[in-house]
């Protein structure tokens, strides 16, 4: 499970991968980590999963099941290149509003071309901040979605006790995250192209294998199903579940706040 802890110096630290970083000190090597692979976000997610990163985003969005209604507002955090908003968007006929919230501005710059280039500008808002501090009132979203970031958060409990503050009550959270395989042998296989595969592949295309050695190593340190499951509840959650995609490769947590 990833959790802070206090260094000999007295300071908090977290996990950066297999590292142990200050608690200040990790968010500044995640944004330089989606700096350098930004305008390859979408190759990242296809080394990543095998393309499968596509059909799990299209479950995501049908367990949403967004209204159709100019009045239905989501917020995707982490979610700069827009890959989740156009999919709600285009889920709800271009009703629903979708604010995309990502503390990296290179993301969002190439969320906001990609949004131009498909005429979904009217129904988006990109938003530069920090998942542990949004810059929104209590109470002002129907959904929370976040695809793959979660765990690229320095605090996670915090994130989700934010979550929980902005989501109108009857409002849900949808977390897509890379998490612990479930069938033998498989996970053996996973392990394998992950840390021999990826990174090689990750240097191939990109010129640079490092952003790709972290993003498998954040994987490993994401707490497994259950323990995310305990943290939502404790951020305030109801109906907590989860489903398992390609054998517990990436699971879907659902949350209400009721």
């Amino acid at each position: 499970m990833t959790a802070s802890r206090v260094s000999a110096e007295g300071g908090m630290e977290t996990s950066y991968g297999f590292r142990q970083v200050g608690d200040g000190e990790k968010q500044d090597l995640v944004n330089d980590v989606f700096h350098k692979v930004a305008k390859r976000y979408d190759i990242m997610n296809d080394v990543m999963s095998g393309g499968l990163h596509r059909v799990w985003k299209d479950a995501m969005i049908a367990a949403l099941n967004p209204r159709k209604d100019p009045s239905y507002k989501v917020l995707d955090v982490a979610g700069g290149t827009g890959d989740i908003a156009f999919r709600i968007i285009e889920a709800s006929d271009r009703l629903a509003h979708a604010t995309v919230l990502d503390i990296n501005g290179s993301m969002l710059g190439v969320g906001a071309e990609r949004a131009e280039k498909k005429g979904l500008t009217e129904n988006l808002t990109f938003v530069e901040a920090n998942a542990e501090s949004l810059p929104f009132d209590a109470n002002s979203f129907d959904a929370y979605t976040i695809a793959f970031g979660i765990r690229n958060v320095p605090r996670i409990d915090v994130a989700l006790a934010e979550a929980y503050r902005v989501l109108k009550r009857g409002g849900r959270l949808l977390v897509l995250e890379f998490s612990e395989v479930d069938l033998p042998l498989l996970d053996k296989v996973y392990d394998a192209w992950s840390f021999n595969a990826i990174p090689r592949l990750g240097k191939m295309i990109t010129g640079d294998a490092e952003p790709y050695q972290y993003l498998v190593e954040s994987i490993r340190k994401f707490p497994n199903q259950e323990n995310f499951a305990t943290m939502i509840r404790k951020a305030g959650f109801s109906n907590v579940k989860f489903t398992n995609y390609s054998g517990g490769i990436a699971a879907l947590h659902s949350g209400w706040k009721l």
